[in-house]
């Protein structure tokens, strides 16, 4: 299906002309026409399908046939960097038309806050919010919603798996009850069913290839001790300085240590984590897509929802703690069509939960011999608690990427 059969008004399909949109994706072929109708709808796919599209596209055309004024449309995600990133998405759509977006989220100073603060009494359109950050303004009393028609929930397993189930709640109360809600999501356990049926009606569903990596996605597994991940990690990257790559670690201190061992070897590399200013975060963002930097390595923060063009190869360094998170990861490559490289860095103390994954996506992964030159391997016959702890003393050369015991590693609702 190609976009002019959506019919949408003259200045949006002038802006999704300029941007050489032309054929739909089947999550945006199958929700565009439940979300024009006016149904409620649950929808699941996978990163990298077109979804952002797939909401953003029939909201922006119901807003520019009514001649909405004030605000209507309020659109709830995860975390910063998506919020950031659907609001630009909606700035290329809205190229032509007089549209006001905001996105609001934490990790600002009190500057910021006032900005937001403005925009919300203010009644931008459309407003991209993280939870927290939300609820912090609702709580001043200020910001009024009446006049919501479109409530959109992006991401909505990973909100629940931050904790955010009750804040979701709280929000939809000083929605109208009268409105549309829409929720996409990834995956659908059971809480994610709990949710929508508290605040759809009599939804319609679409699901488009849940749970399953892209088929340009080339897997491959490397069994490696703890102690050998960095020594392998910089074999694989040595000599790739035109690839771009991204680098998933499980807890911020991992990450933190991953970079500071791989700028000793004089890698171009940036870290995205939580303990991060969120300056600091879109900087790294910004030169990783200019190609300034060729590696970045992040938290599961950067798994979901993040859109950046011609990643080649994804390096989980540990296995993710949930099987989907596996998916997210990998879905950073090979988008749009393209083909890249995942591969995964097992230890023994993470047979099981990758097994799990291979059971989930329905794939043996194959498995890759070791290169020649690393450390002498160092198993761990306790559960997996970050770099080689029992081989500290003995391979401080080999492993420079040592933890630091004055940091917490992940946990709580921010990565």
């Amino acid at each position: 299906m190609n976009f002019t059969d959506f019919d949408f008004e003259e200045a949006l399909a002038e802006s999704l002309d300029s941007m050489g949109f032309e054929r739909a994706t089947p999550i945006q072929e199958q929700a565009i026409p439940i979300i024009l109708s006016g149904r409620d709808l649950i929808a699941c796919a996978q990163t990298g399908t077109g979804k952002t599209a797939a909401f953003l596209l029939p909201v922006l055309n119901s807003i520019l046939k009514s001649r909405v004024d004030n605000t209507d449309t309020l659109i709830v995600v995860p975390t910063r960097e998506l919020a950031i990133q659907i609001d630009q998405v909606l700035q290329g759509f809205s190229y032509f038309t007089n549209v006001s977006s905001i996105a609001i989220y934490g990790g600002n100073d009190g500057k910021a806050f006032e900005q937001e603060k403005k925009a919300l009494e203010s009644k931008a359109n459309i407003f991209i919010a993280t939870p927290g950050r939300l609820i912090a303004h609702l709580n001043m009393g200020y910001v009024r919603f009446e006049s919501v028609r479109h409530f959109i929930l992006d991401e909505a397993d990973r909100m629940l798996d931050m904790g955010f189930f009750e804040d979701i709640l709280k929000i939809s109360g000083y929605l109208p009850k009268e409105r549309q809600t829409l929720m996409f999501s990834a995956t659908m356990p059971p809480e994610i069913r709990k949710l929508a049926h508290k605040l759809l009606v009599n939804p319609e569903q679409v699901n488009i290839a849940l749970a399953k990596p892209a088929e340009g996605v080339l897997q491959a597994v490397y069994e490696v001790a703890e102690n050998q991940k960095v020594a392998l990690l910089e074999k694989l990257l040595h000599g790739k300085d035109d690839l771009s790559v991204i680098i998933f670690a499980s807890t911020k201190i991992k990450v933190r240590e991953i970079e500071k061992a791989l700028i000793l070897r004089h890698f171009k590399i940036r870290s995205i984590h939580s303990d991060l200013e969120q300056q600091e975060r879109e900087s790294a963002l910004i030169e990783f897509k200019a190609k300034n930097i060729n590696i970045i390595v992040a938290t599961d923060v950067l798994a979901r929802g993040i859109d950046i063009d011609d990643v080649g190869l994804i390096v989980n360094f540990d296995v993710p703690a949930a099987a989907e998170d596996y998916v997210h990861r990998v879905g950073r490559t090979a988008r749009a069509a393209a083909t890249g490289v995942a591969l995964t860095f097992i230890s023994r103390a993470e047979q099981g939960k990758f097994k799990r994954i291979e059971q989930l996506i329905g794939v043996h992964i194959r498995r890759i011999n070791l290169p020649e030159g690393l450390p002498e391997a160092v198993n761990e016959p306790i559960i997996n608690r970050g770099f080689s702890q029992r081989n500290r003393g003995n391979n401080r050369n080999n492993n420079p990427g040592r933890p630091n015991r004055s940091h917490r590693g992940g946990g709580g609702r921010h990565q």
